[in-house]
């Protein structure tokens, strides 16, 4: 099992997971954030944490987010490893209830 991130991390990527996450395995692009499922250690640490409940064990995929899982499978071989909680976009507030965000989503 691992953890992915969701579609709800896009354009808000607060990053209170990433200060927890004993083992760097989260990814940061340009709008979101991604964990690296071979580098997740399942602890469960970082999903708690998440205030836009972005985060999901895999087989806990919510409906219509199951593409989430190859999303981060790919993106976290081109964005770089980040073991400190970026700076939010400035319009993150903004987006935290917004649904269907796929399509802002910038790889």
């Amino acid at each position: 099992m691992t953890f992915l991130v969701g579609e709800n991390c896009i354009k808000c990527k607060l990053g209170d997971c990433v200060e927890v996450c004993p083992v760097d395995c989260f990814h940061e692009g340009p709008n979101m954030l991604v964990i690296n499922p071979d580098e997740c250690i399942d602890c469960a640490l970082c999903e708690p944490e998440c205030p836009v409940d972005a985060i999901f064990a895999d087989d806990e995929i919510p409906d219509g987010q199951e593409n989430f899982l190859e999303i981060n499978q790919e993106l976290c071989e081109v964005w770089p490893v980040i073991s400190h909680a970026p700076t939010p976009p400035d319009d993150a507030d903004e987006w935290r209830e917004v649904k269907n965000k796929l399509q802002y989503l910038e790889k």
